[in-house]
Formats: C-alpha cells, structure tokens, sequence
C-alpha cells in the first residue's frame, strides 16, 4: 500500500523498494507483483514490467488486471500481437472492462486495423460515456478513417486525457465556436501540441481573417520568425509574450471543428508560407554550384516522443539514393549514434543541418531543392506549406491527418506519401 502511495506521488523508484520489500516478505503476493510491474512500465522498463506480470500470472492466471497491464508492456516491446491476445484474455474473463478494450483499441491502431480498433472504442464508451481517453482515441480513429465529423468533435476530449498534459487555459473571454459573429472582433488563437501541427493548422488564420477577424496568433518561439507574414494573422506572438485585448480565444487544433472541416473543405492551397528572399540567396549562395537533382533528406524526428521508433529511419536506408545525377542535401538537425560517422564516409551527402539555426533556414534551403524526402515529422510539414515536392515515408500505422491507402495528401498538394507495408 506504501508503494501504491509513492507511485501515485510519482515518487517510481522509492514505490519499487516498497514492493521489493513486500516481495521479499512474501514472494508469492501477486498483487505486489503486478503494482511492481505497473512501476516499472511507469518508468519506462517494459521487459522488467513483463517479467513481474508474468510472475502474477503465474500464481493467478485469470486476473483480468494483470493480464491487461501485461498487455500494456507487450506493446511497448513492439510485440503487438501478443499484447492483442493478452487484452482478448482479459476481456473474456472480465467482458465490460472498458480499460482493457480501450487498450485493445489501440493495439489494433498500431495493427493498421482502425475500423476494428474505432469498434473496441465504441464498446468502452458504451460502459463508460464519459472515458476521456476512448474519445480521444476514437477521435485519432475517425480521423484517420475520412470521419471528420465525430472526429473533430472527439478531439476536443484531448483536454480532459491526464497523459496528454494539456492544460486548458483560463481565459474570461468564450471559446470561438464558428457560429459566432467576427468581423470586428480580435480573436486569440495558440499552438498548444508539436511544431508540425503548429505549421500544418496555422492555416486557418486566413479563413479567420476572411470573416473579419483580427488574428492574433501565439506560436511556439522557434517559429515566430518562419511565420512572419502568414496570411490572415493580424499579430504574431511567441509562447510567453501577452496577447492584446481579444474578445473570443481559441486553441489551434479547435478550429477544423469550428470551421466543420471535411474532406472536400480541407484548406488546401498550393502554398500558404513564402520564405524569405533574402535567406534564400544566402543559401543559394552556400549551396554552390548545381551538379544535379538537389534533393533534401530528413531520416529522424524527436527521440523523447513515444511513436519516434515507428516514424524514423536510419541514415543508412537513405545512401543508397547517391546515384548520379543526384545531390544529397541533408536537413537533419538532430543526429543520432552513428550520423556524423556515416556522413564522413560519405562526401558526397553535404550536410546542413549543424547550420540550420531555425525553421526559417530550413525553408529557405528548401526553396532551393528540387524534392524533399522526410519521415513524418516537421519537416514534412514545412515542406508542403512551401509548397516544395515532398516525399513522405508513412509508417505502417499512420498518423491520423494521412489517412488511408492513398498516395497523396488532401492537405499538401505537393506531397506524395509512400507507405510502409
């Protein structure tokens, strides 16, 4: 009980020495076990967490929580169809555990398999009408699946999910909902998840100012300056700075559903950022002469996100595109164990990224490229907003603004997807 205490304080290692010491009391205390193995899944120890699952199960085989935690360190193992029959036990045994079909949800998203992951949501919610987290991964399914409609409205679940720490922000003014009346007025719209979705909704600005607003945007600071000039934003503000008088606010990702955004009303334009003309002779100027096809690679995102494994590649995949006729630019900020080596023994991929100082660069060497190839990350955001031809590696489960079995994108029209199968 010590150890459930400290895990709820988020105190992880002084809860393990509670359990081991239960353990050690008496090792055959399966209930110690499986808190145990949820302390270590918490501290990111999932063969441990599965190891200590096991051993409950082994002295109660039929205990629907442990099998569902179990599950749970299955799937950060990347053992998915194991973890799907790991979930499939716990509800035989236990059939209205909406925890365990909300899990199995989500296996079944990693699976590929949406339609059947938005149907083990659906049953959650059908136990449980007010389950944060089945909404929003009902939202993620939705969308993914063309239903914009009941995924844009589950969306708005994201502020009541506790992992996805997104704080709602206490502001007097109301929440811009599309039916209200603008012109006239200021409204207040934020960022508030990654830069891609920064750079992909940023969009909307333009739709907001088309019906009188005066747009006041805040971004993340890293970019304030690629977004100087974005059409329909009246001031532009980074995270941190105080915002004017505003009569209505609005989180970014709010307004597809403020705008009932659908397939055929996605805001696709050729183009919606210009980059700097200056910064653009500069690196033309750094690139040199034209040897050939100039084509950017980006082969990894951010190694702290949980998805990173799934989406990034390694440098290693991509040199096999030095072909003749071919100038290899790479854009990759952040390189992993092994990069730099690997750039050395290969000259001919001339490496920017450690002169990249902001997005603003990026986009301007991009202006200058005749094709981008990136996993999904920013920079294939940054990419289809210039309106650049871009190639985006899809992992097997794709993100939900990819949808499904299509080569192009609704929201770049310069991009063209290939997945992995």
């Amino acid at each position: 009980n010590r150890g459930n205490t400290l895990q709820g304080m988020d105190r992880p290692e002084e809860a393990l020495a509670s359990f081991d010491r239960a353990l050690a009391l008496r090792p055959g205390f399966a209930g110690a076990l499986n808190n145990r193995g949820n302390t270590m899944q918490s501290l990111k120890r999932p063969a441990e967490a599965l190891a200590s699952f096991d051993r409950a199960l082994a002295l109660e085989p039929d205990d629907p929580a442990t099998l569902n935690n179990r599950g749970n360190s299955l799937e950060s193992l990347d053992r998915p169809e194991e973890a799907l029959a790991s979930f499939d036990r716990a509800l035989a045994l236990r059939p209205e555990y909406a925890d365990a079909l909300n899990n199995r949800g989500n296996i079944l998203r990693t699976l590929n398999r949406p339609r059947e992951a938005l149907a083990s949501f659906n049953r959650a919610l059908n136990l449980r009408p007010d389950y944060p987290d089945a909404h929003w991964n009902s939202s993620l399914a939705c969308l993914l699946l063309g239903d914009f409609a009941r995924g844009w409205a589950e969306y708005e679940w994201r502020w009541q999910v506790p992992a996805l720490r997104q704080p709602v922000r206490p502001f007097q003014q109301p929440r811009w909902q599309g039916g209200e009346a603008l012109a006239g007025k200021t409204i207040f719209v934020y960022a508030e998840q990654g830069i891609g979705d920064t750079i992909h909704f940023c969009r909307y600005a333009r739709l907001l100012a088309a019906r009188g607003a005066r747009v006041v945007l805040e971004v993340q600071p890293i970019l304030k300056t690629l977004l100087e000039g974005l059409a329909g934003v009246h001031t532009l503000i980074s995270r941190g700075e105080s915002p004017p008088e505003f009569a209505f606010e609005c989180p970014l990702l709010s307004l597809p559903l403020a705008f009932g955004t659908d397939l055929g009303s996605i805001p696709a334009e050729p183009h919606y950022l210009v980059p700097d003309e200056h910064r653009v002779g500069a690196w033309q100027a750094r690139l040199g002469v034209r040897t050939g096809m100039r084509v950017g690679l980006v082969w990894a995102g951010n190694p702290t996100l949980g998805n990173d494994r799934t989406r990034s590649v390694s440098l290693q995949m991509l040199t096999r595109l030095a072909i003749p006729g071919v100038q290899l630019i790479s854009l990759q900020k952040e390189l992993r164990d092994g990069d730099r080596e690997l750039l050395a023994a290969h000259p001919e991929i001339l490496h920017l990224g450690d002169e990249l100082t902001d997005f603003a660069d990026t986009a301007a060497v991009m202006a200058s490229l005749d094709l981008v190839i990136s996993v999904d990350t920013a920079a294939a955001h940054l990419a289809g907003a210039f309106g650049r031809p871009v190639w985006i590696l899809q992992r097997f489960a794709p993100d939900f603004r990819w949808l499904l079995d299509r080569e192009d994108s609704p929201w770049y029209p310069s991009a063209r997807l290939f997945r992995q199968p």
